[in-house]
């Protein structure tokens, strides 16, 4: 047997080293070798000679010899695939190597951004679609992040859609937020890649943003990084890394983001997100009860411990960063608030004897039947919020030797001032007033019997929000009352809210409720049928979500924009193609019109196609997006006036206004 077959039969006894449809992963095996990979190494050792051949003995010790394995399995055009094959044939490498044995990755770069299928478990729908990535290398990418070209916009308000016009840039709205006069202030939804996207903000909004919420892919099995099999942990975290770098140069100084995702990453995320935004600035991680144990999930209850959370990672950009502490209803009463102030004898009496005086309790009841869900007993603490009291343990001798002079009597600091201070028999007596906050209840926001949220949050209903804002969304739809929550919590009236895998659009809908400025970015072509279409109807004033809580009725407006596409048309092509036939003819489009990567050599591709055909149809819409220059899958800002990008009047206008540039 050749040793070649001999290795082959080897590492397949190996299933991390076996793709799905049975053949080798070669750039993992040979990944393994580079790091003198344990299991590796302990595999060849088992076959003799492949012991013979790999190792050197020194000394009676058995070295691996690394390099001359890594060029046995690439010299020998060993263990390639079929599509491997192809790639060797038409000469798809750069300098002699394919990117993947490079080391200056730069970018993992999706040919879509997904659909958002947050909270997907393993047991509940999934999605058969195959998700495409390349791996870019530093010196491919040298306009693929510049501005890019806006098209196709247009302006929602409540009488429907109109043509674009101007962008408003409010003086006095941003003299009062301390931004620069002239910053764009409008409500912005973007069709288009959103790193891409993300770059195109840079000059009118770098440093103006004082939240970003996103609800990543959460890297699921079946979610959009399947294809990259063993890669997935690093792929996943480097398509994340990409976007979370530049995302912290929009943030303002006392800016936040909130990473919404589930166990799968939420510990290589943490690693990751003290390396982009400082360890010191950590704030915590949010537990979010998002599911119950019931269904088909609990099917394998004997194998695993059922997921019932999502994680919120959360981070500042610096130190001035401030929170606005959020409360939620209690829903018990605190027995400890068991005393009711007499300002007039400045004693207290047992609230409970109150309680029957009032008739609210009967005599026979005791301080533990008081009901806060009873209307008649919330009516009364509320009312007199400012009499009951609980004693608490305080610090300042003085003071507790005092109070415990006057025996039975209240001791008033600042007595009727904004900083009363009561003492009662040495401990200091604080009023029911202090612990009511701000909480939803009933359909109402309203101050209430509260108690401060820390980081789990079990109490927002994540079952019934498929059909919230009018748009069904089945799968990672989050409740308006957890966006409306974070949003409250990180920024002020007018401040500007991110989210860049805007998904159903819920964080949008929900900061243009608040009076939030919002920009929203996504690649699918339902941002126009989900985020879209929910905006309208919230500016129509639709009463879903938390629209009753805030008494929405309508109003405002956003713009909608497209980055322009180039080559990003043909891989939309391609993706849409259901067989060979189709994708020949985007090929032969592709020769006339598109850019291709320069080191495509379109003689020996078509000499070639036979082999091409052989492909199965995944790889054969891989390879043709692996041969478009991905500097123009969007129109660079710097082709404004090229005419081979045929940009129209409109386009120029949308863009040189949004940019603050000058026709040339």
């Amino acid at each position: 047997m050749k040793l070649y077959e001999e290795l082959e039969k080897q590492l397949k006894n190996e299933p991390n080293f076996v793709s799905d449809n049975g053949e080798l992963k070669k750039w993992v095996v040979i990944n393994k070798a580079q790091n003198f990979d344990g299991e590796l190494i302990a595999l060849l050792l088992d076959n003799a000679a492949l012991k013979a051949k790999f190792f050197v003995d020194v000394k009676g010790t058995l070295v691996f010899n690394q390099n001359l394995f890594v060029q046995f399995l690439e010299q020998k055009n060993y263990l390639n695939d079929s599509y491997t094959q192809y790639k060797n044939k038409v000469g798809l490498t750069i300098g002699g190597k394919y990117l993947k044995q490079r080391n200056e990755v730069a970018l993992v770069w999706p040919f879509k951004d997904c659909i958002l299928e947050g909270g997907q478990s393993r047991e509940e729908q999934k999605r058969e679609e195959i998700f495409f990535n390349e791996i870019l290398a530093q010196d491919e990418i040298t306009q693929l992040l510049e501005p890019k070209v806006l098209t196709n916009a247009k302006v929602f308000d409540k009488d429907g859609e109109h043509a674009f016009s101007s962008f408003t840039r409010d003086s006095e709205l941003n003299k009062k937020r301390g931004l620069p006069e002239n910053t764009l202030t409008d409500n912005l939804i973007i069709k288009g890649n959103n790193l891409l996207a993300l770059h195109s903000l840079k000059k009118e909004f770098a440093g103006k943003v004082k939240l970003i919420y996103i609800d990543p892919p959460f890297n699921t099995d079946n979610d959009s990084f399947r294809y990259n099999d063993s890669f997935n942990h690093s792929t996943w975290l480097t398509f994340i890394e990409n976007r979370l770098k530049f995302a912290k140069t929009l943030l303002s100084d006392s800016g936040l983001i909130f990473i919404h995702l589930d166990q799968i990453e939420e510990a290589y995320l943490k690693i990751l997100c003290d390396e982009v935004f400082g360890r010191e600035n950590y704030i915590n991680t949010i537990a979010v009860k998002s599911s119950t144990p019931s269904g088909t999930k609990t099917v394998h209850k004997d194998k695993t411990i059922i997921k019932q959370k999502d994680f919120i990672v959360v981070y500042r950009k610096t130190s001035n960063a401030r929170l606005n502490p959020q409360y939620k209803r209690k829903d018990k009463w605190d027995t400890h608030f068991n005393y009711f102030l007499d300002r007039k004898e400045e004693t207290v009496r047992p609230l409970i004897e109150v309680l029957k005086e009032h008739k609210v309790l009967p005599n026979s009841s005791s301080i533990k039947d008081f009901d806060i869900e009873n209307e008649k007993h919330r009516k009364f603490y509320l009312e007199y919020s400012d009499l009951i009291c609980q004693t608490q343990s305080h610090k300042n001798q003085e003071l507790k030797e005092k109070s415990r002079k006057l025996v039975d009597k209240v001791l008033f600091i600042n007595k009727d001032a904004e900083n009363e201070v009561m003492f009662y028999n040495g401990r200091q007596l604080t009023p029911l007033s202090k612990s009511l906050n701000e909480v939803i209840y009933n359909g109402k926001i309203s101050r209430d019997f509260a108690m401060l949220l820390c980081d789990f949050w079990d109490d927002i209903d994540f079952q019934n929000t498929q059909n919230e804002g009018g748009v069904s969304f089945t799968n990672g739809k989050k409740p308006e009352e957890l966006l409306y929550r974070i949003i409250n919590l990180a920024t002020n009236q007018n401040d500007i809210v991110l989210d860049f895998f805007v998904g159903s659009g819920t964080t949008a809908c929900v900061a243009h409720k608040m009076n939030r400025q919002y920009i929203g970015i996504e690649q699918m072509d339902y941002v126009q049928e989900l985020p879209t279409v929910r905006l309208c109807k919230v500016v129509e004033g639709e009463q879903g979500g938390i629209s009753k809580e805030l008494n929405w009725k309508g109003g405002g407006s956003f713009t909608y924009l497209e980055l322009k596409k180039y080559n990003q048309i043909f891989i939309d092509q391609i993706e849409e193609a259901k067989d060979t036939k189709a994708l020949l003819a985007i090929w032969e489009q592709m020769k006339a019109k598109s850019f291709l990567n320069y080191n495509v050599d379109i003689k020996k591709q078509d000499e070639h196609f036979e082999d091409f055909k052989a492909l199965s149809l995944k790889e054969q819409k891989q390879h043709l997006c692996e041969l478009l220059d991905k500097n123009q899958l969007y129109v660079n800002l710097s082709s404004l006036n090229d005419k081979d990008f045929e940009c129209t009047d409109e386009e120029k206008q949308v863009t040189q206004d949004f940019y603050q540039v000058e026709n040339k």
